[in-house]
């Protein structure tokens, strides 16, 4: 799993592209985007697109700071990012969730 960040200095806000390779969802059909910036709502989740190579990818705008998030593959797993920037507890269980620094 991968994070890309770019400053866009026009609009005062980063470019984030969180990407989940093939062999990390090597089964899965969809792969969704949930975190502190959609209320960690799934039915609000940002759909990452299938790459030809297998990859899921997605581009979402935010402000600087830090945000949790998470990926939920075929509605149901929910999976970190292996590359996150940091990771912190959940507080529900002895899960953590990814987090990206802007």
């Amino acid at each position: 799993m991968a994070l890309t960040k770019q400053f866009v200095k026009s609009k005062s806000v980063y470019k984030v592209t969180f990407t989940v390779p093939a062999e990390a969802a090597v089964e899965a059909k969809k792969v969704a985007l949930v975190g502190e910036f959609n209320g960690w709502n799934p039915e609000e989740a940002i759909a990452l697109k299938k790459q030809k190579d297998g990859s899921f990818k997605g581009i979402v705008e935010l402000g600087a700071g830090e945000y949790q998030f998470r990926y939920i593959l075929d509605d149901e797993k929910w999976q970190n990012d292996n590359e996150a920037d940091k990771y912190v507890p959940t507080g529900v269980d002895y899960t953590e969730n990814s987090v990206v620094v802007l």
